[in-house]
């Protein structure tokens, strides 16, 4: 016959209070049941562990099966404490990878409330290109990612939507077009030399799908693009939420015609069970983001 774990917690209680009456108010049960559970114990192991007539004092049996019968309940408390923590996301890893400007700007506010929530979780972010964020999803490297998805309707990826980040024109302060608040057309691009990047493909399937057709130069690096901009050799596109506002050279027009935007969202591959600690980042997020449409 198996030992039950309310077998041994009966008999470290009797043992610690000196007493079956005093162990029964404890434990809530009468002197009848805890004393039956004892015999039990003592039946499956062959061996009194509390002296005849002295229901408290311990057989030197007992003695020895006490501090052994105490460390397990101690390792089973403490195992039902991390199990259960565990499974509510307080322990474990988190992997994320997110394109560099949602990084940048909106994530760290984010995983500040998240670590302030799971102190034990250790987190891993990645930065990448939309292109490099999915396919480290897709590969297992990650658990969650953030950015504009290339392949919602690919059914490994489950993606929900956060908000919309609007695309516009980059150029010097001095340049023709700055002036242009209220937004410019892709037309009056044509003219000037164009840098095609990372995000140009937010223009295809669109008249403006042109100018990274006909850019005169590529720079995939969003720091080398920027150093470009900034010697005035040509212009590009660039979603709002990747503009750095400290910059002092720059400026960010709306490209009104025709009007684009990137759905950013989080996605996870659906071929893989979350953790409870990522799907509490996932909610987290569709909570902190709800309001960055009204910001951006």
């Amino acid at each position: 016959m198996d030992i039950k774990l309310q077998q041994l917690k009966y008999f470290s209680l009797v043992a610690e209070k000196g007493g079956f009456r005093a162990a029964s108010d404890t434990a809530n049960r009468s002197q009848a049941a805890l004393s039956t559970s004892v015999k039990e114990l003592e039946k499956i192991l062959g061996q009194a562990l509390f002296d005849t007539g002295h229901k408290a004092q311990l057989t030197p049996y007992g003695e020895v099966c006490l501090p052994m019968v105490n460390q397990f309940l101690n390792l089973y408390q403490s195992l039902d404490s991390d199990l259960r923590a565990a499974a509510k996301g307080e322990f474990g890893r988190l992997k994320i990878a997110s394109v560099p400007s949602v990084a940048a700007k909106l994530l760290p506010k984010v995983l500040a409330a998240f670590c302030s929530n799971h102190p034990e979780v250790q987190v891993s972010l990645i930065d990448d290109n939309a292109v490099g964020i999915e396919k480290r999803l897709l590969a297992g490297e990650v658990d969650l990612a953030l950015g504009n998805c290339l392949h919602a309707s690919d059914h490994r990826i489950e993606f929900s939507p956060l908000f919309t980040d609007p695309l516009g024109l980059v150029c010097q302060k001095e340049h023709p077009l700055a002036s242009k608040h209220q937004g410019v057309d892709w037309t009056d691009i044509i003219p000037f030399p164009f840098i095609k990047n990372g995000t140009c493909r937010l223009l295809a399937t669109t008249p403006a799908a042109v100018l990274a057709e006909q850019a005169n130069y590529d720079v995939e690096n969003i720091t080398s693009l920027f150093s470009v901009l900034e010697l005035g050799v040509g212009v590009t596109t660039l979603p709002k939420l990747a503009f750095p506002i400290e910059n002092n050279n720059l400026v960010w027009v709306p490209l009104k015609k025709p009007f684009i935007e990137r759905e950013i969202g989080i996605f996870r591959s659906i071929e893989r069970h979350l953790s409870p600690q990522a799907d509490a980042f996932l909610r987290l997020c569709q909570t902190q983001f709800e309001a960055c449409n009204t910001q951006l």
